[in-house]
């Protein structure tokens, strides 16, 4: 296959269900040779910041001078944004070849898409050769198709609801999901919080031997100014006046635990010195999430917050962040998400909410999303159908006093970003 026949292939997959399992997954590794038992890896799990922890990994240990694979999940616009070694996104002759390798391998027999882009990373940083690989969990942690490695350290960054239909109705349920990625022996860096998610947690960790080094009990993050922030490590490593380049107060947490699971690394022979932690911070890019960027005279907000606690992550940073005259929003949401609990906190913040529908068979009817609208809130929202309209009309509404906020999912996010900015990976 070539690399758009390959992308083809891959796409058709998506027809099949999530299957969350183990069985296919390591059938399958077993019959090109188990790569994932031939590398060292960070495994990072959670419900929301995982993207962001495990970009700031790679960021820093490529900046200690570390070759670097990071496997990421979903991508904005273009599949190969999901395979990263440093700097460089997969190429499409790479791409081709290994999906065509997999594809033969496989002989008809049926995978999911996930199972596929992650069988793919693992080859790929095979051949590749890379020091160490940064795994991100797609869904949950026990059962996600990432679980077939074995990590030098495990991040969970934090818990909250989110894919109920899929890991349960309730946290603890969801967190003993999540919490399904600790390994025995493995030293587990985490963000819980101290309600059940936490004790979840813990209580795992306890039972498999686990050491648990949490976020403000073992290590913290002092912020300092606005674009400044202090490390307290967990094992001897303090470090002052770090830059805080992305936006939102979480990012501090989240760049700390990155921090933390370095610490760790260390125990594994990688060093990363304070001058390579300080650059580092510097230069972390996790695009689509509080992306703030003008153009022309329009300011711009792009946030792939899709669950209740990535709304409470917008809202809060839009308060305290931010200033502007008028929020006007772009949103959409996928049909099978709870509209509601994101959609309900989101709208007393805007003046303008324009819904549309990105082109994907999940996406919420533009007239349902206004119905779910509290009904003081229905006479400020407009239905533009396309996206690239949606925009057009948010730019005509805004000054350049105002913010135009794109939010609510992340396909919204991909096909936003791309009439905005153009493709991430050329």
């Amino acid at each position: 296959m070539n690399y758009k026949e390959a992308w083809e292939y891959l796409d058709n997959l998506q027809f099949f269900k999530i299957k969350l399992g183990l069985e296919s997954m390591a059938e399958f590794l077993g019959s090109v040779g188990n790569p994932q038992n031939k590398m060292r890896f960070v495994h990072v799990g959670g419900t929301n910041g995982k993207g962001s922890v495990s970009a700031t990994l790679l960021t820093l240990l490529s900046e200690a001078g570390y070759k670097v694979g990071l496997y990421t999940s979903p991508h904005l616009s273009s599949v190969r944004e999901r395979f990263r070694i440093n700097d460089t996104y997969i190429s499409e002759n790479d791409f081709a070849e290994i999906a065509t390798r997999i594809k033969n391998t496989l002989s008809g027999t049926q995978i999911t898409y996930f199972e596929f882009t992650t069988a793919l990373a693992l080859l790929w940083f095979e051949q590749q050769k890379v020091d160490l690989a940064v795994m991100e969990v797609g869904l949950g942690g026990r059962l996600d198709a990432t679980n077939v490695i074995s990590p030098l350290v495990s991040v969970i960054t934090n818990v909250s609801m989110d894919h109920e239909f899929h890991l349960g109705n309730t946290l603890t349920e969801v967190a003993t999901e999540k919490a399904g990625i600790i390994k025995s022996g493995v030293p587990v860096v985490s963000g819980a919080e101290k309600n059940e998610s936490g004790e979840v947690i813990q209580r795992t960790c306890l039972e498999r031997g686990a050491r648990l080094l949490l976020l403000e009990r073992d290590f913290g993050a002092n912020k300092q100014a606005s674009d400044q922030w202090d490390y307290m490590g967990w094992n001897g490593l303090n470090l002052n006046k770090l830059p805080c380049h992305l936006k939102g107060q979480y990012q501090v947490g989240n760049a700390a635990m990155a921090i933390a699971a370095c610490e760790c690394l260390r125990e594994h022979g990688f060093q990363v010195d304070d001058d390579s932690f300080r650059s580092g911070l510097g230069k972390v890019r996790w695009p689509g999430r509080l992306e703030h960027f003008t153009l022309g005279t329009h300011r711009f907000l792009l946030d792939g917050a899709h669950n209740p606690a990535g709304i409470e992550s917008l809202t809060s940073s839009l308060k305290e962040e931010f200033q502007y005259d008028k929020l006007i929003c772009v949103w959409a949401s996928m049909s099978d998400k709870d509209i509601s609990k994101t959609l309900r906190p989101m709208a007393p913040l805007c003046d303008h909410i324009i819904f549309t529908r990105p082109e994907a068979e999940r996406s919420a009817l533009t007239e349902d999303l206004v119905q779910i609208l509290p009904e003081e809130y229905r006479p400020r929202a407009k239905k533009v159908e396309s996206v690239a309209a949606a925009l057009l009309e948010a730019q005509k509404m805004a000054t350049p006093e105002d913010l135009i906020c794109v939010a609510g999912s992340l396909y919204l996010i991909g096909a936003a970003r791309k009439i905005l900015l153009g493709e991430l990976v050329i």
